[in-house]
């Protein structure tokens, strides 16, 4: 019984004296556009799947998102509603909405720190690294 050879492979002469260089180079270019060709469509595939995989789990981030935004609402409306006989409505108000101003700039200083000392490490600057640990 007979072996068929793979499709990539054509049967050639033992004697390398019978094959030509030329042929050879032709052959090794051919194979390697076929084998090209099949690499990206396996790459596009791939790609396919991932992008499908990927809608869904957006999906699902971005609902959490709007979820946890949902409970900082609501606990900001009791934070409210739980001051309001201490501080009045008005004062319930002010003091909240500092607390949530000063939580934002503290944030955004510790972002600024991180920022300088990550573009610090990246230029190699070390006038730029914040030495803080954050």
């Amino acid at each position: 019984m007979k072996d068929e050879p793979p499709p990539l492979v054509t049967p050639s002469s033992a004697d390398a004296a019978d094959r030509s260089l030329v042929d050879d180079v032709r052959q090794l270019a051919s194979d390697g556009r076929v084998l090209v060709e099949a690499e990206l469509a396996y790459q596009k595939s791939r790609a396919l799947v991932a992008g499908e995989g990927v809608k869904g789990v957006i999906a699902y981030i971005a609902l959490g998102a709007a979820l946890v935004f949902f409970a900082l609402v609501a606990l900001t409306v009791g934070l409210l509603i739980a001051l309001t006989p201490w501080l009045t409505a008005l004062g319930a108000t002010a003091a909240v909405t500092l607390g949530l101003l000063g939580g934002a700039a503290l944030c955004g200083l510790i972002g600024k720190l991180r920022w300088e000392r990550m573009v610090g490490q990246l230029t190699g600057n070390a006038d730029n690294q914040a030495g803080d640990g954050t």
